[in-house]
């Protein structure tokens, strides 16, 4: 493990020290790779996954922080499907910058209040 994975995974522990998901309002955590970004939303109290999406399942060559906003929006669809408007945002150790905070954006423009 280099240093930049153990940075992040040490601000990974603060941050989840400190968020937690309930069933009226669920975790929205984000994990970005190299090519792909995620989202889930997790009921911390069940040890559910209330709705995912990801940028797996897009067809269309976007760049990476627009595949990002479409994760946002689909996130943000399926959670309100689900019967959730109030999430508690993980940026699981990322900064709040770039492909993380398009997602976060989106869906709050979607719908999801956090």
């Amino acid at each position: 493990m280099n240093k930049k994975d153990f940075r992040r995974l040490r601000i990974k522990a603060a941050v989840r020290g400190k968020v937690r998901g309930t069933t009226e309002r669920p975790r929205l955590t984000v994990f970005r790779s190299n090519k792909q970004i995620y989202a889930q939303v997790i009921d911390d109290s069940k040890g559910s996954t209330v709705a995912s999406a990801s940028s797996l399942k897009q067809l269309d060559k976007l760049p990476k922080v627009e595949q990002a906003a479409k994760v946002g929006e689909e996130i943000a669809r399926r959670a309100i499907e689900a019967g959730i408007s109030q999430v508690v945002f993980d940026r699981n150790g990322y900064l709040y910058h770039g492909r993380v905070k398009e997602l976060a954006e989106a869906a709050r423009k979607a719908g999801l209040k956090f």
